[in-house]
């Protein structure tokens, strides 16, 4: 993983995050909740395994990779599935498909500006989020 992801990242922008929450059938409660958090990313590398941790007042979702290694996730807090899940580097970006009941679903994060840039997409929606890094 490059080592610029890592670090604490508080979330500056969020566009499309309830189109992308629509298509991942998540509840209209769940998304009315979400929609007013502010989320904080928590990227680390320990070896070769890549903790990722989705911080928000609400909850935190962590899940943990090899890059290059097909992995089991469970979303659950999130739209609840069970996912097969492949990490890979295209160039600068560190990409994620996840495979299961919904087409076109996964992420990629990268470094731009000095600001870590996260793209969820699921079915034909695209969230595009963006996150500045904690200095403290």
């Amino acid at each position: 993983m490059p080592e610029s992801l890592c670090g604490t990242w508080e979330m500056i922008s969020n566009v499309n995050f309830e189109g992308y929450m629509v298509a991942l059938g998540v509840s209209s409660v769940l998304r009315k909740i979400a929609l007013k958090l502010k989320q904080k990313k928590v990227i680390e590398q320990h070896g070769d395994q890549c903790i990722i941790k989705t911080i928000s007042s609400f909850r935190t979702y962590t899940f943990s990779f090899k890059e290059g290694q097909e992995f089991e996730e469970s979303t659950k807090g999130l739209d609840d599935r069970h996912l097969k899940s492949l990490v890979t580097r295209q160039g600068n970006k560190l990409v994620c498909e996840q495979m299961g009941e919904k087409k076109n679903r996964g992420w990629s994060h990268w470094i731009e500006d000095d600001k870590l840039h996260l793209e969820l997409c699921c079915e034909n929606q695209v969230c595009k989020q963006v996150f500045k890094k904690n200095v403290n």
